[in-house]
């Protein structure tokens, strides 16, 4: 292959600074003052869904039970259902139950339905015994009320329990 050859072109060197030049001026500075605002930050509302347990606990400060008047806490797992009955000046249980207690499970053998139930019937005896007459908070921690808790709620409204 023949190598073909082009005509060389020379380029001439680049004038910055050279006998052509114009010297370069810059405006002259204006003392302007800019407004400046201050930085503000807003803070937005809870954009996010706020978790029940969340809510349930910031609740719990507020509520108090007595002696004579007090809270009712109920907690649900995914097979089982908790009661109790707390004092919380004095910080006692006076009542505890569950639906795996043996004295309501095991006579008649039943379903954990019904012995949600069971567990809203002992609680009421109970608040007799102890001659309560009213819960001052009825507290689900933050759970729906599911098959279980509308037993036990079903039991306990009965009596007048619930408050409104």
């Amino acid at each position: 292959m023949a190598l073909l050859k082009f005509p060389v072109m020379q380029l001439g060197k680049p004038v910055v600074f050279g006998p052509n030049s114009k010297p370069f001026m810059l405006p002259p500075r204006e003392e302007t003052r800019l407004l400046v605002k201050p930085l503000v930050i807003q803070a937005k509302g809870n954009a996010r869904i706020e978790s029940p347990k969340i809510r349930n606990r910031r609740m719990q400060r507020k509520f108090t039970g007595t002696p004579t008047r007090p809270r009712l806490s109920v907690f649900c797992s995914d097979k089982q259902l908790y009661a109790m009955l707390v004092d919380d000046q004095n910080q006692k249980c006076l009542f505890y139950g569950s639906t795996l207690q043996k004295s309501i499970r095991d006579n008649p053998p039943c379903t954990t339905t019904e012995a949600a139930r069971l567990v809203g019937e002992e609680l009421i005896k109970v608040c007799v015994d102890l001659d309560i007459n009213e819960i001052s908070t009825y507290d689900r921690n933050g759970f729906a009320r599911g098959e279980r808790i509308q037993a036990f709620e079903i039991a306990i409204a009965r009596h007048g329990f619930l408050p409104h």
